[in-house]
């Protein structure tokens, strides 16, 4: 009768992980069975645990993977200490167009390349002085979408690199403001801050509050609301001579109401120039001419006829002309009897929306200056075509700057309106503070 094999009569199945000479052991003997003796020669392979096997196995595995630690930890070790920032975030769709820029903290930034992404278009940037930013040379467009790719190196010269995409916000989503005076100008005592939104502002407070106006003199500055697009911003009375003005515009990802957010962020500064306010009686056809309050000169002039007299108040000079065309046409007057077109009014300079100017004249005869008001409106000074000669228009066209106070008095007419050109100045204060939004 055939003894039963045993468990241990039988060789272990070959598995993956062990080796081939481990895979066939000695079979044991069942019990009764003589030894057997090995022949001459033979050799004698000694018994391998399964354990020992898998503890080989292990420290081969350790060997590699302690390789792969000390390549991990070397390049840990080499990596770059510098951390860049790109101010829009990597796949934004609402990003601004003034704030983008790249900073660095723990190095220095050594190239930035900015480009619009369907055009390849490069955009002009400057990387401060001292490494730590960078920013373009202009605001970007509304609704485009952009490529960054920044390198900086720390001090041990060892490189980083940061790329990110981003789209601007679209120009149906978004609202800018076209503001007056312009940065580093310097302006007349009356020249007020002139916001114009280019859409309707709903959410007035935010908007204001994001818009701050200070002066160098101390004075109070407070801004008033002319309907949902206009934001204008002045003192109690003209700024002080001699002022800085500064302005600082923080609107980029302020609410102006249902689906629309700003994109502005600017400093803008500019000065106040000496005081010259200019009063017009029109009893006497006479403008006297006062800087730093004191008269400097007192010209003749031809004001609105009585059929068309000029407004009474005061008005701003916010536009300078060498040369313009009048149209009576564009303002108004369309019948015979009053139409005109003067290709080349000399010396212009505009006190209101509604086309009331100061300019020269040289199409009345000279007798009428000082004597009759003759425009329609305008107030003319005694000048030549083409503006050349010692005149009264090119005088005061050369002496006065944009900002300065024209006032005029004793006409048959309203006051012009606050909101009509830059003039609301003829806005008691306390009802200019009503308008406020603060």
């Amino acid at each position: 009768m055939e003894q039963p094999v045993t468990t241990l009569d039988k060789p272990e199945p070959a598995r993956s992980h062990r080796p081939p000479h481990l895979l066939h052991q000695t079979p044991q003997a069942s019990p009764g069975t003589p030894p057997r003796r090995r022949g001459p020669g033979a050799r004698r392979v000694p018994a391998v645990t399964a354990g020992v096997a898998l503890a080989l196995l292990a420290l081969s595995a350790c060997g590699d993977d302690g390789q792969a630690d000390a390549g991990a930890k070397a390049a840990v070790e080499n990596a770059s200490v510098a951390k860049i920032k790109v101010s829009a975030k990597d796949g934004a769709t609402n990003a601004g167009i003034s704030d983008t820029g790249v900073k660095v903290t723990d190095g220095k930034l050594t190239e930035v390349k900015l480009t619009a992404a369907n055009s390849g278009k490069e955009i002009a940037g400057a990387i401060s002085s001292d490494g730590s930013s960078w920013k373009p040379d202009a605001q970007l467009e509304r609704g485009t979408k952009y490529r960054i790719a920044a390198k900086a190196k720390d001090s041990k010269g060892r490189t980083a690199t940061k790329n990110s995409s981003f789209t601007t916000v679209s120009p149906a989503n978004s609202f800018i403001g076209s503001y007056t005076p312009d940065d580093g100008k310097t302006v007349g005592v009356g020249m007020p801050v002139s916001f114009n939104f280019d859409k309707a502002i709903t959410n007035k407070k935010d908007v204001q509050s994001h818009i701050t106006v200070t002066s160098s003199s101390g004075q109070k500055v407070v801004g008033h609301w002319f309907g949902a697009q206009r934001l204008d911003f002045r003192p109690e009375d003209y700024w002080k001579a001699g002022s800085k003005i500064t302005m600082k515009i923080d609107l980029d990802g302020v609410k102006g109401g249902q689906g629309i957010t700003g994109v502005q962020s600017k400093t803008v500064s500019f000065t106040i120039g000496r005081s010259q306010v200019s009063t017009i009686d029109m009893n006497t056809q006479q403008m006297t001419i006062k800087r730093d309050g004191k008269t400097l000169k007192s010209l003749p002039v031809s004001a609105g006829s009585p059929e068309h007299p000029t407004y009474n108040g005061q008005m701003v000079i916010s536009e300078k002309l060498e040369q313009t065309q009048m149209d009576g046409s564009t303002v108004g007057f369309t019948n015979k009897s009053d139409t005109y077109k003067i290709p080349d009014v000399p010396h212009a300079m505009r006190l209101s929306t509604s086309g009331t100017f100061i300019h020269g004249n040289y199409w009345s005869a000279p007798s009428v200056f000082g004597q009759a008001g003759t425009s329609h409106g305008c107030i003319g000074l005694r000048d030549q075509q083409g503006g050349g000669g010692d005149t009264p228009g090119k005088w005061f066209f050369n002496e006065s700057l944009v900002g300065d106070v024209v006032v005029v008095k004793n006409a048959n007419e309203k006051t012009i309106k606050p909101d009509n050109g830059l003039n609301g100045w003829n806005m008691p204060w306390s009802e200019w503070q009503a308008g406020s939004a603060g």
